[in-house]
Order: structure tokens, then C-alpha cells, then sequence
């Protein structure tokens, strides 16, 4: 059973990615189960990054009612490999810093298009790396290794004390997407008194230490941040579903 917080979070951030389809080109469906297991290997690895593979679930295929609901005004169709079927089971990879996470171990690279698939030669069709104390939004690392990457590239960013190191640093220009439960959602999408939106408020919550849960090796975790992208730079909705594909929450989005 996935966690009531977690659900809780994913009814949040489906409302924000139904809310906001005009601003993607393209979507993709995670089940949520998926993300908890990606969520406990991230935990469990802190404060190492973590690299996932996934590949597309060739038996479940996009409600039609429901990818025509979460596409936006500039969807485009054919912009990457795995489009309109939800993802499959999620494979850990790889585990180390930023600067060695996104290499591929010999083990999992499929040799017959090694050489063509570059530094991700392996045969994963999508896949996600974690930025432990750092916003999901692309570095210049992440943007090339998406070059190899034929489907779509999330990032999921984990906020957690002690920091070590490596402290949470929030100034970082790009669409940022709290993964939360419904009260710091609602939270990134106040306006205050100056007009500014979103992640000055989520700020002001961090500063205040909220924990949304403890990690087995001792860490805090304060927030967390889930996007997606294509190796052009676009973004990519993100829709959290069940094990039939329905988004979390799809009864009330529907009533928006």
C-alpha cells in the first residue's frame, strides 16, 4: 500500500499538472507505486544521487479521456519514443555523485547499440536521476546525458537535514513542481503581498524545518520536487496514476 501522505501529495500534484497542461508538450504517466520504490531506493541512498531506468509498459496504454484531458494548447505528437504508454517497472542503475551518476555500469549496458546510445548505452527508454539537497531543475550534466536519452528524463530533488556539505539552495531559475502534501501545494501556488509567486512561501515553510518524513539512514526529508524533460528542453507533464493508469485524484480533477 502506498503511503496516505504520498497520495495525498500525488492528488496535489496531478491537480497542478492538469492546472498547468498549457505550459508542456508532452505528457508521461508514473505510477505512483513505481515513484515509492523510487522514493525508498533515493532514501536509503542519501546523500548519493540515484539513477533509474525505466521502460514503457507495452500493455497499458494511455486512457484515451485521460491523456486528452492532460494535454495542453502546443502538444506535440512523435517528440519521443514510449509516447502514450504508461511506464513500466523502474530499474536502479546507478548510485554516486553528480558527476559519475549519470555513467552507465558495464552490467547494464546492452552491447548491440552500445556505441550509438553514447554514455547511456543501455536499453532503458526513459529514465530519472535524484539531486539530493538541490531543486529538480537541469544542470549542463543533465541536459547532455539527455542527449542519449530516447525517451524522457525526470529529475526528482529531495530536500533533507543535516545537509552535510551540500546545503538546500532554492535560487535557481525554471518551473519548479512541489511533490507535497496538500497544504505546502497550496503554499507554492499563493501569491503574497508583492506579487511573487510560488516558492518564496515554500521558503518561508523550509525555514521552519517541516518534515515530511525520516529516511532509514537517519536524514530528515523536508520536501520534495519531481519534473520532467525531453533532450530539446521542453518540458514533459507528469501524471501520477494507479496500476490502471487513472490519475490520483482523477474524480475531483474532473470536476475542475
Amino acid at each position: 500500500m502506498v503511503e496516505p501522505w504520498l497520495i495525498d501529495a500525488a492528488m496535489a500534484y496531478n491537480r497542478q499538472s492538469f492546472e498547468q497542461k498549457d505550459g508542456y508538450v508532452g505528457l508521461i504517466l508514473l505510477p505512483l507505486e513505481h515513484l515509492e520504490t523510487v522514493l525508498n531506493w533515493s532514501f536509503q541512498s542519501l546523500p548519493d544521487e540515484i539513477l533509474v531506468g525505466f521502460d514503457p509498459n507495452q500493455n497499458l496504454a494511455h486512457n484515451p479521456d485521460i491523456h486528452d484531458a492532460f494535454i495542453g494548447n502546443d502538444h506535440r505528437e512523435q517528440l519521443h519514443q514510449g509516447e502514450g504508454l504508461v511506464l513500466g517497472e523502474p530499474h536502479l542503475v546507478n548510485r554516486g555523485d553528480s558527476f559519475s551518476v549519470h555513467h552507465i555500469p558495464e552490467e547494464w549496458v546492452d552491447d548491440i547499440f552500445a556505441q550509438e546510445r553514447g554514455g547511456r548505452g543501455s536499453r532503458f527508454t526513459h529514465w530519472l536521476h535524484t539531486h539530493p539537497n538541490a531543486v529538480a531543475i537541469p544542470s549542463g550534466a543533465d541536459a547532455d546525458a539527455a542527449q542519449w536519452t530516447s525517451g524522457i528524463d525526470m529529475i526528482l530533488g529531495i530536500q533533507f537535514s543535516p545537509s552535510g556539505p551540500l546545503p538546500w539552495f532554492d535560487e535557481v531559475d525554471g518551473v519548479r513542481r512541489p511533490l507535497q502534501p496538500e497544504e505546502a501545494a497550496q503554499r507554492a501556488d499563493d501569491v503574497d503581498s508583492s506579487g511573487r509567486r510560488g516558492w518564496a512561501r515554500v521558503r518561508k515553510a523550509r525555514e521552519e524545518r517541516q518534515i515530511i518524513g525520516r529516511a532509514s539512514t537517519g536524514h530528515r526529508i523536508h520536501g520534495l520536487e519531481l519534473i520532467a524533460f525531453h533532450r530539446t528542453g521542453v518540458g514533459i507533464n507528469v501524471v501520477l496514476v494507479d496500476q490502471e493508469g487513472n490519475p490520483i485524484g482523477w474524480n475531483e480533477i474532473k470536476e475542475i
